[in-house]
């Protein structure tokens, strides 16, 4: 599933952030539950702590979700744009590739 990044499983966010949304309620010690838009209605809304991010005032470091296409599978497709830099690491016994993309998303 080359290119396809997941949203997570069972309808839960991945730990990249998007949004913001406001918090409805505190769940607990450790849980809030989000006020999610029409079109995440089949995302859960109650998240860990630590999946949160304090919101950023400046409006040019949100991410806008109408960039991010989200499938009923909640998936969305990245796109590389091209390939920055390249290496090859040795170790004592294979050689490890790394490969440096700029992604479109």
């Amino acid at each position: 599933m080359k290119g396809v990044m997941r949203f997570g499983k069972k309808g839960k966010f991945s730990p990249r952030y998007i949004g913001p949304y406001r918090i409805a309620k505190r769940i607990g010690n450790v849980a809030y539950e989000l006020e999610l838009p029409q079109e995440l209605a089949v995302v859960h809304p109650v998240l860990h702590i630590s999946m949160l991010k304090k919101c950023i005032c400046d409006p040019s470091l949100i991410l806008p979700l109408e960039g991010v296409r989200i499938k009923d599978n909640l998936s969305c497709e990245e796109i590389s744009m091209k390939i920055l830099d390249h290496r090859v690491r040795r170790l004592r016994t294979k050689d490890v590739a790394s490969v440096k993309v700029l992604w479109r998303n």
